[in-house]
């Protein structure tokens, strides 16, 4: 058993080609230990395209491998999600293809955490008020929420899977 404690999440594959759909499968069931199955729907955001979301548990850290995992196929755009756990913050993925990797810490009710080393480094590069409020926009991945927003909204309703690592 880990010493870093248990935590859960979400793998939310927001578009991929249907081809690609069972190496995302194998990749998430090859991290979390467990075979998955997901429930794919087609994305209407991207005709052509399927999404599906599994809820996942596992230790601390277990997201980190979840994204590394899906970044085989840079076709992908998806996000996962690790709730916090004992001693750590949660943390937030979203990859987009164009964007590559975006990645913050969470806090326990889910908002960005942005710590004082970010806003002093953001501070002290800032131009004036317009370039400090385009940095806050990076810090909190506002590009990534702007590209995977029309994909979220399109997999309202859909199934959700639910997945437990082994060991």
């Amino acid at each position: 058993m880990s010493t870093r404690g248990s935590t859960s999440g979400v793998v939310y594959v927001h578009s991929s080609p249907s081809a690609v759909c069972p190496h995302v499968e194998w990749a998430i069931s090859g991290t979390l230990g467990v075979r998955v199955d997901l429930r794919w729907a087609a994305q209407p955001a991207a005709p052509g395209q399927l999404r599906a979301e599994c809820a996942w548990t596992g230790d601390a850290g277990t997201g980190a491998k979840l994204v590394a995992a899906l970044r085989a196929w840079p076709m992908l755009r998806f996000e996962v999600t690790e709730e916090p756990s004992s001693g750590q913050d949660g943390e937030r993925f979203c990859f987009a293809p164009v964007l590559g990797l975006w990645h913050a810490r969470t806090s326990a009710n889910g908002d960005i955490v942005v710590n004082e080393d970010q806003l002093r480094s953001l501070a002290t590069r800032a131009r004036g008020g317009e370039s400090f409020a385009h940095g806050v926009d990076e810090l909190l991945g506002a590009a990534w929420d702007d590209a995977l927003e029309p994909f979220r909204r399109a997999g309202d309703g859909a199934p959700v899977t639910w997945l437990h690592r082994v060991g």
